[in-house]
């Protein structure tokens, strides 16, 4: 691929290296220091940057586009990785951190930027939103553990899609993301504790831009009992169950009578907890050698089922479990609630996202079930 740099759009890149790096060891964030400290530890590896060149390469030969990035690992190693030149405004502390997000931020605001193109979490869509004093249009490139925020795409390459179609100049409306976060401590303990900071203007997109995470409806309660009294009745003997997040899924282990880390993986076998909160590496030795399948449900509103708080369902594990090893469980309100969008798959694998599209069976009831399309075109 040849480097590239010409006058055109003012793009801003902005990097988290950070981001994301405690999900598949199962810290479910990477908030503060020794957050990070205990990932890097625990083995996990970066994986921001891999996400940013996959959405820059989705430019390639697309028309101009003149850059502006921060250096090294927070913008500048990425965008030569994808093949482009920039103007590089700063260099940030090592470690970065959020001041250098908001010293990156105000400077990429004061080089006249059209669109800042960033790749975090909820912190860092957090950190941005603290930092921008206009209403400079965004665009997330998701990366994070956490990411109930609407500023993200629904994927790395739907972000460069978004971009591409901006930088070809498509009319592409605006509208306002909701910035969430939520409280990373309680979150480890199983507590959700959503909170709204405000707004950033992103590109209006509803097939490429990821909804706000919300909720089931009360009256979903009885459906969710009996789904999962149901797929707790078909779990078979010999066969190691990774039970992925969520409270649908947690109803499930409440049938079998056993504890749940609502917001983390567990490792059932015969009808007993074989460990609780397993990180990717540890869940891959615990089904080495024997046949293993997932359960796991739908992000409401959003339509995620891969990437969004489960990274310890890395592709590796996926790989080796097979379409036909996962256990997809919502009910049929969740399900209408996506408005006909396809399920989410954001593994960090394009090509495996890629090979497990398609329709698939969908558990939505006792006994019943409903075939519905899992990833495939934007």
């Amino acid at each position: 691929m040849s480097e590239k740099a010409s006058p055109g759009l003012r793009i801003g890149l902005l990097v988290n290296p950070l981001a994301g790096l405690g999900g598949a060891v199962g810290l479910k964030g990477t908030d503060g220091a020794a957050t990070v400290a205990e990932a890097l530890a625990r083995g996990a590896e970066p994986q921001a940057g891999n996400r940013v060149v996959r959405a820059l390469r989705e430019l390639d030969g697309a028309a101009a586009v003149q850059w502006f990035t921060w250096g090294g690992e927070m913008g500048e190693r990425w965008l030569r990785e994808a093949g482009f030149t920039g103007q590089v405004l700063g260099q940030p502390a090592n470690p970065s951190g959020p001041a250098d997000t908001g010293h990156a931020v105000r400077a990429l605001e004061a080089a006249g930027i059209d669109v800042l193109l960033f790749a975090g979490g909820d912190g860092t869509a957090r950190d941005i939103h603290d930092s921008l004093a206009s209403a400079l249009p965004v665009l997330g490139i998701p990366a994070g553990c956490k990411m109930h925020s609407g500023v993200y795409a629904v994927n790395p390459e739907a972000a460069g899609q978004l971009l591409r179609s901006l930088v070809q100049g498509e009319l592409i409306g605006l509208t306002e993301g909701e910035v969430r976060d939520i409280d990373e401590q309680a979150f480890r303990s199983g507590v959700v504790k959503a909170r709204f900071y405000g707004v950033l203007r992103v590109p209006d997109n509803d097939r490429l831009l990821q909804q706000v995470k919300c909720g089931a409806i009360d009256n979903e309660a009885l459906q969710v009992t009996e789904l999962a009294a149901w797929m707790a009745e078909q779990m078979e003997p010999g066969i190691c169950y990774l039970v992925g997040s969520g409270s649908t899924v947690a109803e499930v282990m409440a049938q079998l009578g056993l504890p749940n880390t609502l917001l983390g993986v567990d490792v059932v076998c015969d009808g007993e907890l074989w460990a609780a909160d397993v990180t990717a590496a540890q869940a891959l030795v615990l089904i080495e050698g024997r046949p293993a399948r997932a359960i796991v449900t739908v992000i409401g509103g959003q339509g995620h089922l891969f990437g969004r708080g489960n990274q310890q369902f890395s592709p590796e594990i996926i790989r080796r479990l097979g379409r036909d090893g996962i256990h997809v469980l919502a009910t049929r309100a969740k399900l209408a609630s996506l408005q006909g969008r396809p399920l989410l798959l954001d593994s960090g694998d394009a090509a495996l996202d890629r090979a497990l599209a398609g329709l698939i069976p969908v558990i939505t009831g006792y006994d019943d079930q409903v075939l519905y399309r899992l990833g495939g075109e934007l």
